[in-house]
């Protein structure tokens, strides 16, 4: 496993076809993080250079920084996720013994897994309410529902990354906090 982290951070722990479509998705969640970011901190540049240099703001920055963000926000989830970055509140996890730890680590990423899934859901429901209004952004005149399509592909992606892990958690001897990363803490986590 070790050997994964040091190669490539793409790379997947998952066999055959489904570590092809992991290792895929890690990609394209790195590429939209970083392109989301970069856009996100030109637009804010340029719209602050043009209001103070040009006396000319640009109309559609703010639109679009809010775009970026829920973008950025709704793909990171998946990410952190994929990653093991995840939030954990572990007092009581540390202080199972290891094959306690396993169950409770499955159980905490199956339940994880549905309440991501259940919120997919119930997004897409907002999404086809929004669509049916007819609202448009006001500068750019973009469907509003256009800015949320990312909040279901987020929450599904990051409900199939703690399926995952629950499946490489049954299947594997270690306890996995994502299916590339094993449960313990590095050196800098300790040091505060």
């Amino acid at each position: 496993m070790d050997d994964l982290k040091e190669n490539n951070p793409h790379d997947s722990s998952l066999p055959g076809f489904l570590g092809v479509i992991d290792s895929t998705i890690s990609r394209v969640e790195s590429v939209l993080l970083a392109a989301g970011v970069l856009l996100m901190a030109l637009n804010t540049v340029a719209n602050v250079v043009g209001r103070f240099v040009f006396q000319y703001s640009l109309f559609f920055s703010e639109e679009l920084n809010r775009i970026l963000i829920i973008l950025i926000t709704f793909a990171g989830i998946s990410y952190a996720a994929r990653q093991g970055r995840h939030i954990r509140m572990s007092a009581i996890y540390d202080a199972l013994p290891p094959p306690a730890r396993k169950g409770f680590m499955v159980l905490i990423a199956g339940v994880t897994a549905v309440v991501m899934f259940a919120l997919c859901y119930f997004s897409i429901g907002y999404i086809t309410k929004v669509a049916t209004s007819g609202r448009v952004l006001p500068s750019l005149q973009l469907p509003v529902y256009w800015i949320f399509l990312w909040v279901p592909v987020g929450f599904f992606m990051t409900g199939l990354q703690y399926t995952l892990t629950a499946v490489k958690n049954l299947t594997g001897k270690d306890i996995y906090l994502s299916t590339r990363v094993l449960e313990g803490y590095d050196k800098d986590e300790l040091e505060v």
